[in-house]
């Protein structure tokens, strides 16, 4: 309890972690998801974006934001997600897919992708134990070259729309009342969101096209990627195209912090990442500790 939990969705990560909850829902925009569940070591379904429908939530970047589930295992996640998928006429950007989860299916025709260099240098020892374990269930492992695109200049978009999103709290300096003020603090992206020019805007949007062809010609030749969690910019790259991942606990640090590792999926195919991840975990067997909060 007196250690954070990260963020933005720290509470439904913690509170799951520890027991108080069966489940949570977090929401995810750039590793609001990913982030809480690799600090509290719970498990994290980030689905493909416009899955789950946003109808009530408050928006931050609407061509980013995805709403998923935070558990305690990967088939939890599966059965939260076919409770919550779905569009709504209230979120236009939603869409009804059909999700699929079987368990049962063999994984010996899986090809995963890595990179040797994800699980070198900056790597944890439990990065690499759950790429073994995943070699051991008989998957095969591809290696995979990322896009070599500058996907940080991605970040405009978020910064803009988030701008536009919060127009009114900026314009009545109600943002004055928000207490972190310091220059990478929210009030402050929000001001500075006003004075991007719209082109530059207009070439984020062009790249992000650009990237996402790229992901689909990676993805042509693997059904999934696994990687440390903040690995080569996996994280700022498939939220801005939109891909799901799942993050659940692969171990833990030499202080007994949770670790955790993260599996990339192809676009609405959740059902793949659940399955390997389902079987990633029992293999890992370390997913049924909690913590210890004492008296």
């Amino acid at each position: 309890p007196e250690q954070g939990s990260s963020g933005s969705s720290a509470g439904s990560a913690s509170a799951t972690a520890a027991g108080l909850v069966g489940f949570a829902l977090g929401t995810e925009t750039l590793g609001s998801i990913v982030s809480p569940c690799m600090r509290c070591g719970a498990t994290g379904l980030r689905p493909t974006f416009g899955r789950v429908a946003r109808t009530g939530a408050m928006a931050l970047c609407w061509s980013m934001d995805k709403i998923g589930p935070i558990c305690r295992t990967v088939e939890d996640t599966a059965l939260v997600l076919a409770a919550i998928n779905g569009s709504d006429k209230g979120d236009p950007s939603s869409v009804d897919a059909p999700f699929h989860y079987d368990g049962t299916v063999s994984l010996g025709e899986m090809r995963v992708g890595y990179s040797p260099a994800w699980f070198e240098k900056g790597a944890s020892d439990s990065d690499r134990a759950a790429l073994s374990a995943l070699k051991g269930l008989g998957v095969t492992l591809i290696e995979v070259a990322m896009p070599e695109e500058p996907v940080h200049a991605l970040r405009t978009i978020l910064k803009v729309e988030s701008a536009a999103a919060f127009e009114e709290l900026t314009l009545s300096d109600r943002d004055d009342l928000l207490v972190r003020q310091t220059s990478g603090a929210w009030p402050n992206s929000f001001r500075s969101g006003w004075f991007v020019p719209a082109i530059e805007l207009l070439q984020a949007d062009r790249l992000r096209r650009r990237v996402m062809e790229k992901m689909a010609e990676v993805y042509a030749d693997v059904d999934l990627l696994i990687s440390p969690s903040f690995a080569a910019n996996l994280l700022t790259t498939t939220n801005f195209t939109g891909h799901p991942s799942l993050t659940i606990r692969s171990g833990f640090r030499g202080d007994g912090t949770p670790d955790g590792v993260t599996l990339w999926g192809r676009l609405f195919e959740e059902g793949v990442l659940c399955r390997v991840g389902a079987a990633l975990e029992g293999a890992l067997n370390v997913w049924d500790r909690r913590p210890d909060l004492g008296e």
